[in-house]
């Protein structure tokens, strides 16, 4: 069973429907309760959303007081007449790309076949409700709370546990500890889940927006997350622990007490170049076992330096690898 909770979304249908009510029955609209109707249907999670929930319905319902007008004034105010207009009108609203729209437009619809009578007054009134409805929708949803603060939270998380699962390589390779679980891992590709898709709700927050750095730098990470899972049996499976291993584990230890948001990737992918170059300089392997050893850290340091070209290729966060 859910815990109960009141979201920001229900707060503003709560108040939304509330207020365009308030208003159409303070300005005597007929059918003034339709207005909290027609405010509920584009409450979205989203300002770009809320704005394509807005055009979607208004140019139904517009399209819908049309197709009334004809249809019952040409044919009379009857079922089978209203039967007959829908079925033309569902195509038509398909056909333009405003099929959302059409619960509020059959709210004005309906309005119109129990009037029986259209007239300029009805008219005006359907085009006040559409615009005390649709506008406090509007205006509910330019409130859609901060972000940011959630998104760098996730961040500072995200990379403290890529700090830990560096520190758990190190650990291996130092003293050869095999205790790590790898919970880490998972944590990871939960909260990068969470983060990219928070990150996204962001973006369809800005309507001017068609990026976020946040939504680019979790997409890098979750690059980077890609490799560490595809080396990481390369690395903790070593036959032997040979020369090179230390080389490997004093680089992982520095690498771990630097992982942040800012881009200093092209210092590391230089000292991981020293650390080819002694690789190079060691005596070769005297057993096979060696020789599989070094070539799985070999393996992993290529790796690495893969890791470590994402992010130099990433230019956003202006936090500090």
């Amino acid at each position: 069973m859910k815990p109960f909770r009141i979201g920001y979304r229900t707060i503003k249908t709560a108040v939304g429907v509330a207020l365009s009510i308030a208003i159409a029955q303070f300005f005597g609209l007929q059918f003034f309760s339709s207005a909290g109707i027609l405010t509920i249907l584009c409450i979205q999670t989203t300002k770009k959303k809320s704005l394509h929930a807005v055009y979607t319905r208004l140019v139904a319902s517009l399209l819908g007081m049309l197709y009334s007008f004809i249809a019952f004034e040409t044919f009379g105010y009857h079922p089978l007449v209203l039967i007959f207009m829908i079925l033309i009108f569902i195509p038509s609203i398909v056909s333009i790309g405003v099929a959302p729209g059409f619960v509020s437009s059959a709210v004005i619809m309906m309005h119109i076949y129990s009037e029986a009578n259209f007239t300029l007054s009805l008219l005006y009134n359907e085009l006040a409700l559409m615009a005390v409805g649709f506008g406090v929708a509007l205006l509910v949803n330019m409130y859609m709370g901060d972000t940011q603060k959630r998104l760098d939270h996730y961040r500072i998380q995200l990379e403290d546990l890529y700090r830990k699962i560096f520190s758990e390589i190190v650990k291996y390779l130092e003293k050869g500890d095999t205790t790590w679980d790898g919970k880490e891992l998972i944590e990871a590709e939960k909260l990068l889940n969470k983060a990219k898709s928070l990150a996204f709700i962001d973006v369809e927050n800005h309507i001017t927006r068609k990026e976020n750095e946040f939504y680019l730098y979790f997409d890098m990470r979750e690059r980077q997350l890609e490799i560490i899972e595809r080396v990481l049996p390369k690395i903790t499976t070593l036959p032997v622990m040979v020369q090179q291993t230390k080389l490997v584990a004093d680089f992982m230890d520095e690498l771990s007490k630097n992982v942040h948001s800012g881009n200093t990737a092209r210092t590391f992918r230089d000292k991981l170049d020293i650390v080819k170059k002694e690789f190079a300089e060691m005596p070769l392997p005297e057993s096979h076992e060696k020789f599989l050893a070094m070539a799985s850290l070999y393996q992993f340091i290529e790796e690495m330096d893969e890791y470590l070209a994402i992010k130099q290729a990433f230019k956003g966060l202006n936090k500090k690898e």
